[in-house]
């Protein structure tokens, strides 16, 4: 089968059956175009073990950031798309190699970004204006700290959020839908903003720089500079992103006893393997618990 063609349906069908997000499947597009491009591939049968070992080779030896050459998490981004190609490829009955034949590059454990107490709450107290950017910058970064929302999550909220309750609905990553809690701080800093407002934007927060960007949706992008600007002033050295703050509201709760299916379940982790880079928290209990009860020899 002509692979533009296998290629086009199999994306339509991770889009629609399988409700991937429009970024995933641009991605997807991208790695195997990659694929097809070096292989010169035009036909599905011209995908074969040999092919794939030369690409990993080849894939290995590319340029990464700066001196280093392409890391082997990159790597297999590449290795997963074609994995799932060749998935829909088997199921639609059209002949091409086992997708199991593809393993993954073992890759070293994630390192976690993180900032102490100290920091965080610096970090929380740092946005403490008055006027209508800076009541919005403290309600984005307590309600980043209080719900462990990607940062993509929170900036599709919108207005209508119920601050009489205690929690609310979020459509994450694979369309999944899932409950987060809300702490108190973070729906008086939320109250606050909206009573500031002064638009009738449906978001929840909106851009308040000067010029066209004036009042629309604010984007990821805009929330991670601003975070980077209350480090600064906090006097963080440490490179601080939103994702910092949702490993904070992660560590926090497995440092005050909460077990990690719990906490896998508020991330929205759709793998407990994804959840296992916190464990350091949990090692660190465990050590307490073995100080504290295990039986010394006198």
């Amino acid at each position: 089968m002509n692979v533009e063609v296998a290629k086009r349906q199999f994306l339509e069908h991770t889009e629609i059956e399988r409700g991937r997000a429009v970024k995933t499947i641009e991605n997807y597009d991208h790695y195997l175009d990659r694929f097809f491009t070096w292989g010169a591939i035009k036909d599905t049968s011209e995908i074969t073990e040999e092919k794939i070992r030369e690409f990993r080779l080849w894939l290995n030896r590319q340029p990464g950031t700066g001196r280093d050459t392409m890391k082997r998490r990159t790597q297999n981004y590449y290795l997963i798309a074609l994995r799932a190609f060749l998935k829909f490829l088997r199921k639609r009955d059209i002949a091409s190699i086992s997708p199991e034949k593809i393993e993954l590059a073992k890759v070293p454990e994630r390192s976690l970004d993180l900032i102490t107490e100290t920091e965080l709450n610096r970090l929380l107290a740092a946005a403490d204006g008055t006027d209508e950017k800076a009541l919005r910058d403290k309600a984005i970064l307590e309600l980043l700290f209080s719900t462990g929302l990607r940062v993509s999550e929170l900036c599709s909220l919108n207005s209508d959020l119920d601050l009489s309750r205690d929690d609310f609905s979020i459509r994450g990553k694979g369309d999944k839908v899932r409950v987060v809690f809300i702490s108190d701080a973070a729906k008086d800093a939320v109250r606050a903003y909206l009573k500031a407002r002064k638009d009738m934007h449906e978001a929840l927060f909106v851009n308040h720089a000067p010029g066209n960007k004036k009042n629309e949706r604010i984007t990821p992008r805009s929330v991670e500079r601003m975070i980077k600007i209350y480090a600064a002033k906090a006097g963080i050295t440490k490179k601080v992103t939103p994702h910092v703050l949702r490993h904070s509201f992660a560590t926090d709760l497995l440092s005050n006893g909460a077990d990690i299916r719990s906490v896998q379940q508020l991330l929205g982790h759709a793998s407990i393997n994804t959840t296992q880079i916190y464990t350091h928290v949990t090692d660190a209990h465990l050590r307490e618990v073995h100080k504290k009860f295990h039986s010394r020899r006198k």
